[in-house]
């Protein structure tokens, strides 16, 4: 088999990419937003619950260990569930009930009135993300979506839409890691100035 020479195709996904992220700055209103929220959960006492498919469902755990553990800087770990984790929850829902379930019976078990829960689906349209914030609302939990740009039915039910304006997952995908990224840094250099 040849070599082949594929830096060309590289150097554009890079391209793409940073054009993405650029226009993502439209976003910047509604992440300082999702950061209040989850910073105004958490110095109450309160927790964030996170959930998503696929490589959202990575974002999810992401999100988690970068609030649990640590961002930047040592401090006290932050109270947040990824619902992406628990295989035997998640295969039982599935398979017992329904598999657009397995975020909302989660959701209903440990979510609290002002905890947060934050729901990532580049369409919009996940069922499973859509029931667990339709639970959440009638919890009086505060929701954030992370989407794509036409932000779905999803942003219908979200206090906060993160809507990157892209069409293309993988792009929406990255620049949802900087927005998330980003929130983590916001809510650890609050917690961290206020000595809690």
């Amino acid at each position: 088999m040849d070599n082949q020479d594929y830096s060309k195709f590289i150097e554009s996904e890079f391209e793409n990419s940073s054009k993405t992220l650029l226009l993502s700055k439209s976003c910047s209103l509604q992440i300082s937003k999702a950061a209040q929220l989850c910073l105004n959960s958490l110095m109450s006492g309160n927790k964030i619950l996170i959930c998503g498919n696929g490589g959202s469902a990575a974002d999810s755990q992401h999100i988690s260990a970068e609030l649990i553990n640590r961002y930047r800087v040592n401090r006290k770990p932050l109270a947040a569930i990824s619902l992406t984790t628990d295989t035997s929850n998640l295969t039982s829902i599935g398979n017992d009930f329904d598999f657009n379930q397995i975020f909302s019976k989660q959701v209903e078990a440990l979510a609290k009135p002002s905890d947060v829960l934050i729901g990532l689906s580049t369409s919009g349209n996940s069922k499973n993300v859509i029931f667990a914030f339709e639970v959440a609302k009638n919890l009086g939990v505060s929701t954030i979506s992370f989407t794509g740009q036409s932000g779905g039915n999803l942003a219908k039910l979200s206090d906060v839409c993160i809507k990157i304006p892209s069409t293309d997952t993988a792009r929406i995908q990255e620049a949802h890691h900087v927005a998330y990224h980003s929130i983590c840094d916001i809510i650890e250099n609050q917690i961290t100035k206020r000595g809690i």
